[in-house]
C-alpha cells in the first residue's frame, strides 16, 4: 500500500503548481499500521481533500495527518521590500535561477522561516523564497508615484551632478515629498532627488481605452534595449511576461506575473489588433503550454522582451517566421 500512496503523493505534487500552491508531502509507514503523512502543505483543505482522496481509495487506511504543516494560518507576520529590488527564488538560496523580483515596497506575508530566508505570498497569491535581510517590518509607503525610467539615480541635493545615494527602477512606487523646478524629492528606500519627468503620478493613471494605449506606445518605448533577464521585473533586465506586466502597471493595471496565468486571465480577442493586445506563443521547450508574450503596438507589429533578440525589441510577428510558427492566441487587459 506505502508504494502506491507515495506514488499518488509524487503525481499530485508533479501537477501541482508551485508558483501559487504547495505541495510536498511524503508518506511513512508506522509500527502500530497506521500511514503517517508529513511535509507541508499551502491550506488546510488540501490536506483534507488529501485525506478523504485516500480514504476512498484505500478503503482499510488507518491515517495520521498531524505531522503535515500547514504554511497558510491566521495573522501571518508582514514584511515589506526594503532595498530598491530583490530577487524572489523556488528555494532558499542564491545559488537558484530568479523566479521574479520584487520592487520596493512590494508587500509580503511570511508562510515560512528558514535560516536567513523567508517563504513569502504576495498580495496575487504568488510564492517563492526571498532574502530576509532585504525586507522590513512594519507598513511600506503609501506609494503617490511610479518610477518611469527603466533604472534612475537618486541624488543626495538638488543638482544633477551631486552625489548619487541610491537608484531606482522602473514601476518602483515611491512618496514624492516636494518638488522643486524640475526635479522631485521622493521617499523610497533612500530619500533623495530625481528628475520629476520620470514619475508618474497615481492620479495620473489614463482613463479610457484610448489614453491607456497612447502611454503603453509611450512607455514600451522607454525600455527599448533593456536586457533579457529570466525571472526580470525592471531596467536592469527583464522577461517577456515581466515586461508586460511593468506595461500595465505603469497605466495603473495590474496583471499576473507570468506569461501563461496572464494568457488565462486576459480576455481573448481576434484580428484586427489594437495596441496593447497581447500576443502569446507556445515554444514546446517547456512544460507550459504558454511561455512568451509580446504587446501590440497596433496590427502585428509587436513590442516584448525576447532570448533571441537579448531584450527589449520590436517586431512583427507575421514577417519573422520563428513567431509566426509559434504563435498561440491574442487576448487583452484593456478591452
Amino acid at each position: 500500500m506505502l508504494p502506491q500512496i507515495q506514488t499518488l503523493l509524487d503525481d499530485i505534487a508533479s501537477t501541482s503548481d508551485n508558483r501559487t500552491t504547495v505541495f510536498d508531502v511524503q508518506a511513512e509507514e508506522m509500527e502500530n499500521g497506521m500511514l503517517s503523512l508529513n511535509g507541508r502543505m499551502l491550506d488546510e483543505s488540501q490536506l483534507k481533500s488529501l485525506a478523504e482522496t485516500l480514504s476512498r481509495q484505500f478503503r482499510d487506511l488507518k491515517l495520521d495527518i498531524a505531522s503535515v504543516n500547514i504554511l497558510n494560518r491566521p495573522n501571518l507576520p508582514r514584511l515589506h521590500v526594503a532595498t530598491n529590488l530583490t530577487g524572489l527564488y523556488e528555494k532558499p538560496t542564491f545559488g537558484m535561477p530568479l523566479s521574479s523580483e520584487l520592487y520596493f515596497g512590494t508587500e509580503v506575508e511570511v508562510l515560512e522561516e528558514k535560516h536567513r530566508w523567508v517563504f513569502t505570498r504576495q498580495r496575487d497569491g504568488y510564492l517563492g523564497w526571498a532574502y530576509k535581510p532585504y525586507l522590513a517590518e512594519g507598513d511600506s509607503l503609501a506609494a503617490t508615484h511610479l518610477v518611469l525610467a527603466p533604472a534612475i539615480e537618486l541624488r543626495a541635493e538638488l543638482e544633477a551632478n551631486s552625489e548619487v545615494i541610491t537608484r531606482l527602477v522602473s514601476g518602483t512606487g515611491v512618496v514624492v515629498g516636494e518638488t522643486s523646478g524640475d526635479w522631485a524629492r521622493v521617499i523610497a528606500n533612500q530619500t533623495g532627488w530625481m528628475p520629476a519627468v520620470l514619475l508618474r503620478s497615481a492620479k495620473d493613471f489614463p482613463q479610457t481605452d484610448e489614453a491607456r494605449r497612447a502611454k503603453i506606445v509611450e512607455d514600451s518605448a522607454r525600455m527599448i534595449g533593456v536586457p533579457y533577464l529570466w525571472g526580470g521585473t525592471s531596467g536592469n533586465g527583464i522577461d517577456c511576461s515581466g515586461f508586460v506586466r511593468l506595461l500595465h502597471h505603469w497605466i495603473g493595471i495590474e496583471t499576473p506575473r507570468d506569461a501563461d496565468m496572464q494568457h488565462a486571465a486576459a480576455k481573448p480577442v481576434e484580428p484586427p489588433f489594437e495596441i496593447g493586445d497581447l500576443f502569446f506563443f507556445a515554444e514546446g521547450d517547456g512544460d507550459r503550454k504558454v511561455t512568451h508574450v509580446g504587446i501590440s503596438l497596433g496590427g502585428w507589429k509587436m513590442i516584448h522582451s525576447s532570448r533571441g533578440r537579448n531584450g527589449v525589441y520590436m517586431d512583427d510577428v507575421q514577417k519573422k517566421d520563428s513567431l509566426r510558427a509559434i504563435y498561440l492566441s491574442a487576448g487583452s487587459f484593456l478591452r
